[in-house]
């Protein structure tokens, strides 16, 4: 018990009830939000507020769930902090909710200090208005004044305690970790991924109606996931392409992806280009976004290639401002799976059996960004399933992802965005990739370097230019030495199945 008399390990029903507690503001409109951190604020050129957070990143070192972890007292105490803080300080409490699936949607009870409220703003605009009379199934409690930095995760209880950071990725990712868990503990699968309807004519000589193929894009923050889930493709009326969903999803046994965030985007913008990206650059410039440790001057002049705060500048952005993004969050069924790596020993792209596409699933291959460790940011790293945020045996997520992809029989790649050895893969590369990928008119071969399936033929684009052999210097031992690597990565992992191991590339 803690002194408060709360039995630690039941925190929900030690919360305020937040329609009659004195010191709650329960559901307070985005405009009271933004007051209550108007000295916090610089208005940009644009009309949005910009906040600068005292944390920069998540504290994902300081991260422990009850699942993986085994909590002792001090754990726990962490947890009763958080609870007597909602008690002790003039909170606001907001009700959103997450994912519109019938199997994957849940109402999540987010408690802040009143001076805080810009986190609640930003957070706001991610997920939707409770649709319904519905009780919370997930509680979140942050108090960035806390004097200790701790997240503290009770998965069963589905609370999360968020001490000691003022970063708004905490507080969204405090409430997808576990729409990722009970996805799997459904049978499917929780993935840090973006997702994509695509309507186009298939085949070399294209045919009068158009198919619709449904596209997963796997990556780490910052490695191009948002840029091409939200890209056109290029294509012309009547084709088209439609995002769904930009960061979390939930493939369900059935092969429908359940989305998570139904109003906003969470997206970095350090280097965001009105050229490249134009529709994420227009959203991010609307008055309806929120910007967060982008550098913003006195006159609210906005520079997104500055890195004066931190190279992990974010913004909230309104799905109502791209034109990319559909009414729907959902799809209906899923054909392809990417698997965005940076690794310069890869090819732009690859084609992958199950097996194999458990193994990227498994590596995870990229390069480490700022949302994650600005320290190590540009190191090299790999991150099962580019999640950061798995509850429970990793290795069991692979195998599960094998079982689900094969069942539903999706095409997998690994997509490098990077370079291949010294030459670099532009967007455009890329997009002519994606492009005639689901149109099917690429024409694979096998790779006697990698030993992979790769393009022999892509319309529209020399693929040789990309040969990883002509273009990785001493190639024969820099890949003897990365298949090495691969196997000792995936030998730590004792519920990994052997035909996943015996996969590895």
């Amino acid at each position: 018990m803690s002194e408060s008399g709360m039995t630690v390990q039941k925190p929900v029903s030690a919360l305020p009830d937040p329609e009659t507690a004195d010191n709650v503001i329960y559901d307070p409109s985005l405009d009271q939000l933004r007051e209550f951190s108007s000295h916090f604020e610089t208005t940009t050129e644009f009309g949005s507020p910009s906040y600068v957070s005292d944390y920069r990143s998540r504290s994902a070192d300081r991260t422990r769930n009850a699942v993986d972890h085994e909590f002792d007292d001090a754990d726990y105490a962490h947890v009763a902090d958080a609870v007597t803080a909602t008690e002790e300080t003039e909170m606001v409490c907001l009700d959103r909710q997450m994912g519109r699936h019938e199997d994957a949607s849940y109402v999540c009870r987010y408690y802040v200090p009143k001076e805080y409220g810009r986190i609640a703003l930003a957070w706001a605009k991610l997920f939707e208005p409770v649709r319904g009379d519905r009780e919370p199934d997930f509680y979140t409690v942050q108090v960035p004044d806390a004097d200790e930095t701790a997240i503290r995760v009770l998965p069963d209880e589905g609370f999360t305690a968020v001490l000691g950071s003022d970063y708004t990725g905490e507080a969204k990712k405090s409430f997808l970790r576990l729409f990722m868990l009970d996805a799997k503990r459904q049978g499917g699968l929780g993935l840090h991924a973006g997702s994509k309807r695509v309507r186009l004519q298939r085949g070399a000589d294209g045919e009068d109606d158009l198919d619709t193929v449904g596209q997963l894009f796997l990556g780490l923050s910052g490695t191009g996931k948002s840029t091409l889930t939200a890209h056109g493709l290029r294509l012309d009326d009547p084709e088209d392409a439609t995002m769904r969903q930009d960061d979390v999803c939930a493939l369900l046994p059935d092969g429908t992806v359940a989305g998570s965030e139904g109003q906003g985007l969470y997206i970095k913008t350090i280097g965001l280009d009105e050229s490249e990206q134009p529709q994420l650059h227009g959203a991010a410039t609307d008055e309806s976004a929120v910007l967060e440790n982008v550098d913003v001057a006195d006159d609210g002049t906005v520079d997104f290639d500055s890195d004066r705060h931190t190279s992990n500048g974010r913004a909230v952005i309104q799905r109502s401002e791209l034109s990319s993004a559909g009414e729907e969050i959902d799809l209906p069924d899923v054909d392809q799976v990417f698997f965005i790596t940076r690794n310069p020993a890869m090819p732009p792209v690859a084609r992958l059996d199950p097996a194999q596409g458990a193994v990227a699933f498994m590596l995870g291959e990229s390069v480490q960004t700022s949302a994650g460790d600005p320290s190590k940011a540009g190191e090299s790293i790999r991150v099962v399933g580019t999640n950061p945020f798995i509850v429970g045996p990793e290795g069991a997520e692979g195998n599960r992802f094998r079982d689900l992809i094969a069942d539903l029989d999706v095409e997998c790649y690994v997509l490098n965005t990077g370079s291949v050895g010294g030459r670099d893969v532009g967007v455009e590369d890329t997009v002519t990739l994606l492009r005639e990928i689901a149109r099917g008119t690429v024409e694979w071969t096998h790779d006697e370097a990698t030993g992979l399936t790769v393009p022999g033929e892509v319309p529209g684009m020399d693929v040789t230019d990309f040969d990883v052999a002509a273009n990785l210097d001493d190639h024969e031992e820099a890949l003897a030495d990365l298949r090495a690597e691969r196997e000792a990565y995936l030998d730590q992992f004792e519920d990994l199945d052997d035909e996943i191991r015996d996969a590895v590339y």
